[in-house]
């Protein structure tokens, strides 16, 4: 019987080995490709990467979320940018701040509330409402722009969030009122990004938006997703 059982043995051992030989032989299963449309970075200047970092293209975007123009290129460019530049790793974009007025100030506090990953729908959510939020502010009774323009940065910036319905946009992103008025407060970041925004005029010459820089060059004339889609087609092919 011993010896039964080890010649099973030997002829289970011996098939066991054919099988993994087999399969060796069988090419591996390739590894899910990464979603770069999923991977966002923080820069120490405060601005926001969104795709792969070691792109070969390399878009920076200076937004104002007062600018009628920024909003426009916003609807009409995010999808073909996810699409044709972000998801093949080939490129990335970078949003930086440039802030023109308490409005601006206060929304890109916002945008900037939270974790990185939530950055780029903040900055969808106020850009794709502008039309909602941006009438009333230019409305606005003298008693309304007193409360803007004067105080501390948190009354100034909470009366605007209130007054143009900021805390509402905030909410449906799944933000407490806590959570809205600790970011409102952040005096450290304004400083930041007003320093940012100065920055921008002098070293990337920028003195409208949206503007758009490629691999570190500034576009001149570029004002539009019209303007910049060629732009970016030419360097990736």
């Amino acid at each position: 019987m011993r010896s039964a059982f080890r010649t099973i043995g030997l002829i289970l051992a011996a098939l066991l080995g054919i099988a993994v030989l087999a399969g060796a032989g069988k090419p591996l299963p390739k590894a899910p490709s990464r979603n770069w449309n999923a991977t966002v970075v923080r820069t120490a200047q405060d601005s926001h990467v969104l795709g792969n970092p070691n792109a070969s293209l390399k878009l920076v975007e200076y937004i104002s979320y007062t600018c009628p123009h920024c909003a426009h290129f916003e609807k009409e460019s995010d999808a073909q940018l996810r699409i044709g530049l972000i998801a093949s790793g080939k490129g990335s974009i970078e949003v930086r701040s440039f802030v023109r007025d308490g409005i601006d100030m206060t929304v890109a506090l916002l945008t900037h509330c939270g974790p990185p990953s939530k950055f780029f729908l903040n900055h969808a959510a106020f850009l794709r409402s502008q039309d909602t939020w941006l009438a009333p502010a230019a409305s606005a009774t003298d008693a309304q722009k007193q409360r803007w323009y004067s105080g501390t940065l948190a009354s100034r910036t909470r009366a605007i969030a209130s007054d143009l319905h900021f805390y509402d946009i905030m909410e449906t992103r799944g933000y407490s009122r806590a959570d809205i008025d600790r970011c409102l407060a952040d005096k450290a970041l304004a400083d930041r990004l007003a320093a940012h925004t100065q920055e921008a005029v002098e070293k990337d010459f920028v003195n409208g938006t949206p503007s758009f820089l490629i691999n570190g060059v500034p576009l001149s004339g570029t004002y539009s997703w019209a303007g910049l889609r060629p732009q970016i087609e030419a360097r990736m092919n």
